[in-house]
């Protein structure tokens, strides 16, 4: 489930630059926990379980001197192929402390796809 960016002529290589692309395509919907153990967008009413939604692709980003800047960047989109993401630092250094994140996660399925499906010609 993990993608590493790798420096491909014109391939993304910061989380920067993703999240720029992915505010250009419209896609600049944060995604959070509710106190209730649901994924819900940030500026968006609806609440969705895990079966709501699909992980679309992956993206790990190493800090280049400190584990602690190492981030994960999930791509998302839900039943109505709207796409929104998860920000979150990588492994123990997370930042999500809600209950259940990870296992909702987990529960998401995975249809990992290529960036020009994605983004629509990169």
């Amino acid at each position: 489930m993990k993608t590493f960016i790798t420096n491909k002529p014109g391939e993304m290589t910061t989380l920067s630059q993703v999240l720029t692309r992915l505010h250009e395509k419209g896609y600049d919907n944060e995604f959070r926990m509710t106190d209730h153990g649901k994924m819900q967008p940030v500026n968006r009413s609806e609440i969705y379980d895990p079966q709501d939604l699909k992980v679309i692709k992956v993206y790990r980003f190493e800090g280049e001197s400190d584990p602690s800047d190492s981030s994960v960047l999930y791509l998302l989109e839900d039943k109505k192929g709207r796409k929104g993401y998860v920000l979150d630092a990588y492994g123990a250094y997370t930042t999500h402390e809600e209950a259940g994140f990870n296992e909702f996660l987990k529960k998401i399925p995975v249809e990992d796809r290529e960036e020009q499906f994605i983004f629509g010609g990169l």
